[in-house]
């Protein structure tokens, strides 16, 4: 099987969901061999299943008998034993003890930080000033998540050596990931950018943890939560060298994929004037003027279904397992040790699941439409024990940002300036400029 693909830039002129299918036809072709088919990475054979049937045996049914896959192997040097990479007895301790930071309080706590910095932000904007959508959006994201895991005046430290670094460790961290081991070992200015970056945020991080070590109080952040809590076999808590692999961990998987998701939200509603028209409608009545909060989430239906139409069109090109214990899938005993993929983008687009799954279509996420979808056909955060602990969190920071925003102004494409689209894990925009425009 080919690696993914390097950071390339494609013209995304008019239809987006055509020239991304294109990029990875290899994936989506498979179905066309049947449900699992085998492939090579390199000289190593790998199976592939290309079914929502078997994707979710893979993560669901028979999920404890995966572990993660070589993908995130490459990972490991920098990410260290984090969540996303942990796994056995270690993970399910450490998902129990991360959990309570997302329960349904803290994510009303954390609510109020997302309106807030959605509103900071566009505050910031003035009528007929273009905007590179990505760039508000990320840091939109790294002032979210910063301001949820750090609330001590400390931590604003901490806030903007994020601010500084972060894009450099997911960037490198990435290109380290699709390149030969002996790469990250070069004299090359990327490696030695992606060191330095690394090295600043664990020791302003690792301060900050010392810091809270002294005064033992809870500050309501997300760290708290990770320093606060105790394994309740052994009353053992984290060591200041695992919290700090699960905060690197949180910051790089809940600022990229955010800020990835909104700006193709508004890159969608800008092209999608009924789309538009029909989310303004729905803020204005739900919100009638004040900002939003968590409470209004379940009143953003429309909002919703729109989030989740863009959540499928832009998702992670592939995921990696390996098998911990034999499985048979679809007849197929797969032996431990051996890799399995599966493409959510493959998936998302799978028209057996999805009719016309080019198009942009929030309705599909309707109830009575939404129930169809088959089991493992949509999978943007994963799917088992091991689907994103932060996925209410992320899905809460879209819908606020979305309602925040189009309570206030239209975002405009600029004309003549298409979007630009890089490759890595998924299709990043570049230069995605749009006009602010006041409503009403």
């Amino acid at each position: 099987m080919p690696v993914p693909v390097g950071p390339g830039r494609w013209p995304l002129l008019g239809h987006t969901t055509a020239m991304l299918r294109h990029r990875f036809k290899f994936t989506s072709g498979l179905r066309e061999h049947g449900e699992i088919v085998r492939v090579f990475l390199g000289p190593v054979p790998a199976y592939f299943v290309t079914s929502p049937r078997l994707a979710h045996q893979v993560l669901v049914t028979d999920g404890a008998s995966f572990g993660k896959g070589a993908m995130f192997d490459k990972f490991r040097p920098y990410l260290g034993n984090g969540l996303v990479l942990s796994g056995g007895a270690f993970h399910r301790r450490q998902r129990r003890l991360i959990q309570p930071a997302f329960h349904r309080d803290r994510i009303a706590r954390y609510a109020e930080t997302m309106a807030r910095a959605a509103s900071d932000l566009t505050g910031s904007w003035r009528a007929g000033q273009d905007r590179v959508v990505e760039e508000d959006m990320q840091a939109l994201a790294v002032t979210v998540v910063g301001e949820a895991l750090f609330s001590t005046e400390i931590g604003r430290r901490a806030i903007e050596e994020v601010r500084r670094s972060i894009f450099v460790v997911i960037k490198q961290g990435m290109i380290r990931a699709l390149s030969p081991n002996f790469v990250e070992k070069l004299p090359l200015p990327g490696n030695r950018e992606f060191d330095e970056a690394i090295g600043r945020m664990r020791a302003v991080v690792l301060e900050v943890i010392e810091n809270w070590r002294a005064d033992g109080v809870d500050h309501g952040d997300l760290l708290s939560t990770l320093l606060l809590a105790r394994d309740e076999n052994a009353d053992t808590g984290m060591t200041d060298e695992q919290a700090f692999d699960e905060v690197l961990t949180l910051l790089t998987a809940g600022i990229e994929t955010t800020a990835l998701a909104l700006s193709w939200i508004f890159h969608e509603i800008g092209r999608h004037p009924e789309v538009e028209r029909r989310l303004h409608a729905e803020v204005d009545e739900v919100l009638a003027g004040r900002p939003v909060t968590v409470d209004d989430l379940p009143r953003l239906t429309y909002t919703m279904c729109v989030v989740n139409e863009v959540l499928r069109m832009y998702p992670i090109w592939i995921l990696m397992r390996r098998a911990v214990a034999p499985v048979v899938l679809d007849g197929v005993t797969i032996a431990p040790g051996a890799e399995v993929i599966l493409s959510p983008h493959a998936l998302h687009f799978d028209p057996g699941s999805f009719a016309e799954p080019d198009r942009f279509d929030p309705d599909r996420w309707l109830p009575e439409r939404a129930e169809d979808v088959p089991r493992g056909a949509f999978i943007p955060f994963g799917a088992g024990t091991r689907q994103c602990v932060g996925n209410t969190f992320a899905q809460a920071e879209i819908a606020i940002t979305v309602a925040t925003v189009a309570a206030r102004w239209r975002l405009v494409p600029v004309a003549d300036k298409p979007v630009r689209v890089k490759f890595t894990s998924a299709a990043y925009p570049d230069g995605l400029l749009m006009t602010p425009i006041p409503r009403g």
